[in-house]
């Protein structure tokens, strides 16, 4: 039988007492503890004062992404250098200890990037934001904030929505708007109190192209963030943004990109065999194209390398086993005499490369043609965007019809692939116009032909546009703002699923024809590298165009139209 402990006067039921009074909540306080622990781990031998990243992509394939452009997936299995973080690095070297991840080019997963994180240890972490990956883009800031790092972000999402995006996501620490490349520089300097350590070629940069420029510090030697133009930044709370930073008005003045910090071997682009790489020709656009984020960092003002520099880096990357090179501006060929001179540069000077580039058709002449194939032109991308007169008139677009015929017949007669660009559902789209750029596609002399969706990118006049007109399909989120994979736009004739359905049977017509296939098996047999991707490209564009794959954009309820009070039709 159990004891009755109840009659055991050495028991006592603790239940039985008076359950005390409510007292105010005090909980403990670790915070200044962890602070300390991260302020004070040590540092490894790796570690760095700045980390420069191209992160971890949303679903784990290529992204295309770059300093003053937006990010989409790329179906072609394309993977984009990132020179703009090269050139970046070269204006901290070597007063700063610098890396650079492309986790992009190197399929890295977020465990992977995780683990590269804590190897670095940086003090700063750098990444670029794009619309359609800026959740995504976000994490690796929160991953870094977490570790201790000043986060800062650049690119065409941040430019044009500074405050907002600043608010939204806390983990960042600063934006740098427009062109990066000195804020950073004059940043992390005014941070670290190191103005006064600028080697002779940094001053330069600073004093000849912003007159005005003067180190912004208090009277205790703190930083005084206010005078630090170029940024936005939280002050106590609140949100700041400061005086824009004047452009670098002579490229000539940047120091060669530190191309040996990226994975040149692993930089692919159809057609290709072998790696190549980036070179920036300029900065800028003239023309007015209203869909275009080029204008919304760079603007519409020029800025040009002189030939003699670039065939200097190119040399350069021939030692670094790079034959192959992208000459990679807003737009190439805007300045006839560079391009003669560069070109007369490479025949002279026997650098026997191979390279591709840009162009419009109303900004190349048959003779200039000619001398871009005999200094190693292939190819050319075109952006070509529609067959229809009016839409291109309303885009600003700035060319037709028939001059886009005669160029790219000049191309193909001096013997230069043509790569061309069109997009479907810029204002004024119907589903005859569309019909018309199809057949119009099938006319033209070209090797690849792409078909995206109009994307109104925050910042471009379509965007304004779009907003004035209710276009924007509601509810839709920053990350479906996708030229490639899905649409946020809603036309009264023409919504989202039509131009989606449009996009991919324009696919379809043009690619499965004789032509378009004859050159996809030259390129799918021409060695066992190109064989592999070329597989694979072709069977991501048979799932796309037949509507296999889930459309992961397809508008649903989200963030966009919240945010900005964007209504639909």
């Amino acid at each position: 039988m159990p004891q009755d402990t109840r009659k055991d006067i050495n028991w006592v039921n603790l239940g039985t007492r008076r359950i005390p009074k409510l007292r105010p909540p005090k909980f403990p306080d670790a915070d200044a503890i962890v602070r300390e622990t991260i302020r004070n781990q040590p540092r490894n031998p790796e570690a760095v004062d700045v980390l420069l990243v191209n992160p971890p992509t949303p679903d784990g394939g290529y992204w295309i992404r770059t300093q003053h452009r937006v990010g989409r997936r790329t179906r072609e299995n394309m993977v984009w250098p990132q020179v703009s973080l090269a050139q970046m690095a070269a204006l901290l070297h070597p007063t700063y200890k610098v890396a650079v991840v492309d986790a992009n080019a190197l399929q890295m997963s977020w465990a992977e990037f995780t683990r590269l994180l804590d190897k670095y240890q940086p003090k700063y972490y750098l990444t670029q934001l794009t619309a359609p990956t800026l959740e995504n883009d976000m994490y690796g800031v929160f991953l870094a904030k977490a570790r201790g790092a000043v986060t800062m972000a650049f690119g065409t999402h941040i430019t044009p929505i500074p405050r907002e995006t600043m608010r939204t996501y806390p983990a960042l620490d600063f934006g740098l708007i427009g062109e990066p490349d000195l804020t950073l520089r004059d940043l992390i300097d005014h941070l670290e109190g190191r103005v006064d350590e600028r080697p002779e070629n940094i001053r330069v940069l600073f004093d000849k192209h912003d007159p005005s420029y003067r180190p912004s510090f208090h009277e205790d030697g703190s930083p005084n963030l206010h005078g630090v133009k170029g940024i936005a930044w939280r002050d106590k709370g609140e949100i700041r943004l400061n005086l824009p930073r004047p452009f670098i008005a002579d490229l000539d003045d940047l120091p060669m990109p530190m191309h040996e910090l990226l994975p040149l071997k692993t930089y692919r682009m159809p057609l290709i065999k072998g790696p190549f790489t980036f070179i920036v020709t300029s900065r800028g656009c003239p023309a007015g194209c209203t869909y275009c984020i080029k204008h919304v960092s760079y603007q519409y003002s020029v800025r040009l390398r002189s030939p003699k520099l670039l065939v200097e880096e190119i040399k350069y990357l021939k030692s670094l086993g790079i034959n192959n090179i992208h000459m990679y501006a807003d737009l190439f060929t805007v300045h006839r005499d560079q391009v003669m001179e560069l070109c007369q540069r490479l025949i002279d000077e026997k650098v026997n490369i191979r390279w591709t580039c840009n162009s419009r058709v109303d900004y190349v002449d048959e003779e200039m043609l000619q001398m871009m194939a005999r200094a190693g032109n292939w190819l050319i991308s075109w952006g070509l965007e529609s067959a229809n007169e009016a839409i291109l008139k309303h885009a600003r677009k700035g060319n037709d019809p028939t001059k886009a015929r005669r160029a790219l017949n000049w191309a193909r007669q001096a013997g230069i692939k043509n790569w061309g660009y069109f997009i479907i559902g810029l204002p004024g789209e119907t589903e005859e116009t569309i019909q018309e750029t199809i057949a119009y596609a099938k006319q033209l002399p070209l090797d690849i032909a792409l078909f995206h969706v109009a994307a109104p990118y925050p910042g471009t006049p379509f965007f304004f546009e779009v907003v004035e007109n209710g276009w924007f399909r509601p509810g839709t989120r920053w990350e479906q703002v996708d030229m490639d994979r899905g649409t946020v736009l809603d036309y009264p004739n023409l919504p989202a699923e039509r131009l989606l359905y449009w996009q991919k049977r324009a696919f379809r017509e043009w690619a499965f024809r004789p032509g378009p296939m004859f050159t996809y098996l030259k390129m799918l047999f021409s060695d066992w590298n190109t064989f592999k991707s070329a597989f694979n490209v072709g069977l991501q564009h048979l799932s796309w165009a037949a509507g296999a794959e889930d459309d992961e954009n397809a508008p649903t309820t989200g963030k966009l139209a919240a945010n900005l009070g964007i209504k639909g039709q």
